[in-house]
């Protein structure tokens, strides 16, 4: 086992807890985590990445877990989130490193990808479309509009919070286990995400990530092509998202892949990790 390394980072005007393992002199690789997850999300890669040379850091980003949550939903936005992790590159003494990025976390990762590209080697977005890729699907598929009506849920005020701590957070428990294979989550692991989500005003620093969406978050994003080789990984089970947003968020890039996993769904690397952690692998070399 690789021994991971918990600390806190200053970045961007707040602290972001930060698990980091490998050898500090390894090739910086930074792992974002989505909703409703925290780093641990990615411990499958960071164990993995780690023994192979890496230096693998996962912060808890901004609104989750350990790290700070500001107050104002306009402190969600994907400018501001992105800037957390350019300094958090810079806190670890580089100048750029390749990012893996799921759910949020990977529309973090196509944002700082397009607008602030010297940050990123490359990049590889597990289960999350270019974010331009969005509206222009659900024009053409209006199943993605049923796939996403949970965000406008989320927009309303204090419910969704009472909602999802109630029984212990029984269901966003069961939220995660019915959209994934049974095998995806251990009752242990789930007790770690129960732990990270009753942290106090986790679940509202969580949710403002959705509610600057009408503070026009994703309208930030640079629609030009993006030039960063990107490697886009696809659980061809996923619930939330349609296979169309992977096709066409290839349409915003200049030199990309897409890698459709089977027997996986949105989550799948908890569901794959071997054959998650061997495609990154190859990519990154």
């Amino acid at each position: 086992m690789q021994e991971v390394d918990f600390h806190f980072v200053e970045t961007n005007g707040i602290r972001l807890h930060v698990a980091a393992a490998g050898p500090e002199e390894g090739e910086l690789v930074v792992l974002l985590h989505g909703f409703p997850e925290f780093s641990y999300g990615f411990h499958h890669q960071m164990e993995e990445l780690a023994a192979s040379g890496y230096r693998v850091v996962a912060p808890d980003q901004r609104g989750y877990n350990l790290s700070d949550k500001p107050e104002r939903i306009e402190d969600y936005t994907i400018d501001q989130l992105r800037d957390d992790i350019v300094g958090l590159i810079e806190a670890f003494g580089e100048t750029s490193a390749f990012i893996v990025g799921h759910d949020w976390g990977g529309a973090v990762a196509w944002h700082l990808a397009a607008s602030k590209p010297v940050y990123v080697k490359k990049l590889i977005a597990i289960n999350i479309p270019h974010p331009a890729a969005m509206p222009r699907v659900m024009m053409k598929n209006p199943v993605q509009w049923v796939k996403s009506s949970y965000m406008a849920f989320f927009q309303l005020p204090e419910v969704p919070e009472k909602l999802m701590a109630a029984n212990d957070f029984e269901s966003m428990k069961q939220a995660m286990k019915g959209t994934a294979r049974p095998s995806a989550f251990t009752e242990q692991e789930l007790d770690r995400y129960r732990e990270a989500w009753s942290q106090p005003d986790a679940l509202t620093g969580m949710l403002n990530w959705y509610r600057a969406l009408r503070k026009g978050s994703l309208n930030q994003v640079p629609k030009r092509p993006i030039e960063t080789p990107v490697r886009i990984l696809w659980g061809i089970g996923d619930q939330f998202l349609s296979p169309m947003l992977a096709k066409e968020s290839l349409e915003f890039c200049e030199d990309a892949e897409l890698v459709w996993v089977g027997e996986a769904t949105h989550w799948v690397h908890h569901e794959q990790p071997v054959i998650v952690n061997r495609l990154i692998k190859e990519f990154l070399a």
